[in-house]
């Protein structure tokens, strides 16, 4: 099961990426915290391996040798990756389909979901 919802987190992450250029702190990391219940460190470093090879190899060696990133959560971030690369194309097609006013305030919309619930969530 969990292996699905890596894959949909990755697959849902890379449609917002294609369509808005977002994905890691602002989809992923909340995605890891609320769905699966991953500590903030685990949550941030799994997410930075999903983007390791262009945003973070320095940083996930940062925390794995820290000991706040296991080999297992790489292989889950490495499932988010696959997920990304997937799911930003079709991101990308959904947003070239869609006028630029609907996309902007589609965004907007979604940046404020993501506010309300970084506010009050534990």
């Amino acid at each position: 099961m969990i292996w699905f919802l890596l894959g949909g987190i990755g697959v849902g992450a890379g449609i917002l990426s294609g369509m808005f250029g977002i994905g890691g702190g602002l989809l992923i990391v909340p995605a890891l915290l609320w769905i699966l219940k991953f500590p903030i460190h685990t949550a941030s470093a799994t997410s930075l391996v999903a983007l390791l090879l262009p945003v973070g190899a320095f940083a996930v060696y940062e925390y794995y040798t820290s000991g706040r990133l296991s080999q297992q959560h790489i292989i889950y971030g490495l499932v988010i990756g696959l997920g990304l690369f997937l799911g930003a194309f079709f991101g990308a097609r959904i947003a070239l389909s869609v006028d630029q006013v609907t996309l902007r305030k589609g965004f907007a919309v979604f940046l404020a979901f993501a506010a309300v619930l970084m506010w009050f969530k534990n």
